[in-house]
């Protein structure tokens, strides 16, 4: 499998994107971090749920009128680079490279320890086989990646299909009297216990639960007919947020109260399950949470080696890193990206509080700085899109409105990050990371300019 080129194959099908849309946003978080938010807001996570969503919904109507007008496996990275400029899609870029490397072994590690409970192999020795198998799968054609991706995220559908059907049942009284109605709603302390600061600080941990809506424009890129792919999936966003999100969390909250101490412990969806008396509660909660988290640690070893790959493409990486495979795959990309992962594994387990928990910080806002660039992007591409005569299949809606309000909510999100004390190691150790990426960025940027235009001098002279 020797590199034989620099282009990507068209290998995802439509089932593939498809699916990838639906569930891409169904994570781990949403089975057991939950939990963390309900016990933080009490009833009025729904409203933190509610804002969260819809900020990433429009952020994703944004990127999807980018996305669909210009497909590219770069996806906002690119997009900054053509609005705002090259440092800016280096920058943008590479911090989201970092994120999707470090969820690799938080999500093998979330695997290692159900898989360690089940079989008693030591858990580093899972986290290592999860990562090397599906490293393995994503290196043999993108095909692979999204045939994978299909059934986690079939099974990830069906597992919230199912648990949102319980909890109907529950509520209208099938599972007896206790857990009928929705009184949980305000009968602990009413719908805001802790008041509406508690909602804004679960914004903060519902808001990074989102993260992964993107990777359909990413995936579409490799798809044929990538356009109407990205507009079908971003205009499927709000009813899906709506229905794995709100309606889930809101069955959560009214069958279990707020305040149940094993929330934050052992997850939401657990809780509720037993709580209801469903038989194998646990088993099934884990069962489901491997495969979410499966899923995302596939997408993260995807996602990352394809944005290495743009960023290569443009300079801004290795140019090693855009070598394909006879099938299209950027071998080096997924390599280079499984390493980094592979290191933080094995810091994980020597560093678990020093190392790794300095690293895991560093991506901590990397979220929302990328959904301000998506937004600062999108308002300075609208008028040149337009302008170009380019077909715009998805626009933004109530342009320019709204795109105002998400680039000025981002920024007091940030600064109320800053007034929490358990997201100040978050927020410093993101903003020392950006800061040093901008600046190798700005002079990385500007050696090219001045290489360029050296040889356009040179040029000129012969």
């Amino acid at each position: 499998m020797a590199g034989t080129g620099n282009d990507l194959s068209a290998g995802l099908k439509s089932r593939h994107v498809t699916m990838v849309s639906i569930a891409g946003v169904i994570g781990a978080g949403l089975f057991v971090g939950s939990g963390t938010a309900i016990s933080k807001a009490g009833p009025g996570v729904l409203i933190a749920y509610a804002f969260a969503g819809a900020l990433v919904v429009l952020v994703m109507r944004m990127l999807g009128e980018m996305a669909a007008a210009n497909p590219d496996t770069g996806s906002f990275s690119t997009y900054a680079d053509r609005a705002i400029g090259p440092w800016a899609g280096f920058t943008v870029g590479w911090l989201y490279w970092w994120f999707w490397v470090l969820v690799i072994p938080v999500e093998a590690t979330a695997a290692a320890g159900i898989l360690e409970s089940w079989t008693g192999v030591p858990k580093w020795v899972w986290a290592l086989a999860v990562t090397l198998a599906l490293t393995v799968t994503n290196l043999f054609s993108v095909a692979n990646y999204g045939e994978f991706e299909f059934w986690f995220a079939l099974l990830k559908v069906v597992a919230i299909i199912g648990f949102i059907t319980v909890g109907v049942l529950a509520v209208l009284g099938v599972f007896g009297d206790t857990h009928s109605g929705v009184a949980h709603l305000w009968d602990t302390g009413g719908f805001l216990p802790n008041g509406f600061g508690a909602v804004a600080a679960a914004v903060l941990v519902t808001m990074f639960s989102f993260m992964g809506t993107e990777i359909v424009t990413i995936a579409a890129a490799e798809s044929d007919h990538p356009d109407e792919k990205i507009g079908k999936a971003t205009r499927s966003v709000i009813w899906r947020i709506g229905i794995f999100y709100l309606a889930s969390i809101l069955l959560v909250v009214v069958i279990v109260p707020w305040n149940e101490p094993r929330l934050a412990a052992d997850g939401s969806y657990q809780v509720a399950l037993e709580a209801l008396g469903v038989p194998g509660a646990k088993l099934i909660v884990d069962l489901v949470v491997l495969v979410a988290v499966a899923s995302c640690l596939n997408s993260a070893l995807y996602t990352a080696s394809r944005m290495i790959f743009s960023l290569g493409k443009r300079s801004q990486a290795p140019a090693i890193v855009t070598q394909t495979t006879s099938r299209g795959v950027p071998r080096v990309a997924v390599l280079a990206s499984t390493a980094v992962g592979f290191i933080a594994v094995i810091s994980n387990y020597l560093f678990p509080d020093d190392v790794f928990g300095v690293l895991l910080a560093t991506s901590g806002a990397v979220a929302l700085l990328v959904y301000f660039v998506i937004a600062i992007s999108q308002l300075r591409l609208r008028a040149k899109l337009e302008d170009s005569g380019t077909p715009m299949p998805v626009r933004m809606w109530a342009y320019p409105y709204l795109t105002w309000a998400v680039v000025v909510v981002i920024p007091a999100l940030l600064i109320y990050m800053v007034t929490q004390s358990d997201q100040r190691l978050n927020i410093g150790a993101t903003a020392v990371i950006a800061i040093a990426i901008t600046i190798i960025g700005i002079i990385t940027t500007r050696k090219r300019a001045q290489v360029s235009n050296r040889v356009t001098a040179g040029s000129s002279y012969e």
